[in-house]
């Protein structure tokens, strides 16, 4: 067999077993009073691993998200992202180091290696947790899917600051009502999540962690690349509605350690 045939063949093994691993069975914890995101403090997340013993993967794991998405392989093998969301009644939580919206019914799905995981929850950090090549955004967006046997898919959305962002606006109401009182739990009626879509084909693909205890490892990562726009006042207010000390919610970046970070961008001369 020619060398360059094999190396394309254990390329494509390498996706595959990518896109097949299990991913975590673990959900992210809702008590933002044991953890913070200030370094060299008592909670902060060089010290997560020794709040609690269930947390340990936080500092000893190795494969720890967020990461920066740099020294990427093109892998056009990944296809297009297979994800369609619907409208589904939801209500919006402030879980202190975070706002939350969660759905309550059927708000849709997205398909990795022919498993579907579904659309549970979506929460914002401020600035972006993951950074690509070295530049930091100022918001990600986090759309949290479940196999229905608590393996995770998360599709990231990066923004930086210029207009409105057309779904955040929408929920503007409700952050306002929620806004400093944690535990906040506020029924909003049918949420589109269509709406919190990429509109983007380019995207990063690596196997990682939840970013907020317990970090469990398994979690399959999917982030686009081109950043998406949000208003200075609609940063602001996602930062003023969370608990003080909260207002820059994003973990470190991990270690990359020897994973692999798989980029996929259309084919042109086949679209």
């Amino acid at each position: 067999m020619h060398s360059s045939t094999r190396a394309r063949l254990l390329l494509a093994a390498a996706v595959l077993l990518l896109s097949a691993a299990p991913a975590a069975r673990a959900q992210e914890t809702d008590d933002e009073r044991k953890f913070g995101y200030v370094p060299g403090t008592e909670n902060g997340p060089g010290n997560w691993s020794r709040l609690d013993p269930r947390w340990a993967k936080c500092n000893t794991g190795n494969m720890q998200s967020p990461i920066d998405l740099s020294h990427e392989r093109l892998m056009r093998i990944l296809g297009y992202l297979d994800y369609s969301y619907l409208p589904a009644e939801a209500s919006m939580v402030n879980r202190g180091h975070d706002i939350e919206v969660k759905f309550m019914g059927n708000a849709g799905r997205v398909v990795i290696n022919g498993k579907a995981y579904k659309l549970k929850q979506l929460h914002w950090h401020t600035p972006s947790e993951h950074t690509v090549n070295g530049r930091r955004y100022d918001m990600e967006l986090h759309l949290v899917h479940d196999d229905g046997n608590s393996n995770t898919a998360v599709i990231g959305n990066l923004y930086q600051i210029g207009n409105p962002d057309p779904f955040l606006l929408m929920l503007e109401p409700f952050i306002r009502r929620i806004a400093g009182t944690k535990d906040k739990s506020e029924p909003i009626g049918v949420v589109d999540p269509q709406l919190a879509k990429s509109p983007d084909a380019v995207y990063y693909r690596y196997m990682g962690s939840l970013t907020t205890p317990p970090c469990t490892e398994g979690v399959i990562w999917t982030v686009f690349k081109r950043a998406q726009t949000v208003a200075q006042y609609q940063l602001d207010l996602l930062r003023e509605a969370v608990a003080d000390g909260y207002e820059n919610n994003a973990r470190p970046l991990q270690k990359v350690n020897n994973r692999n970070i798989s980029i996929f961008i259309p084919d042109p001369k086949k679209d």
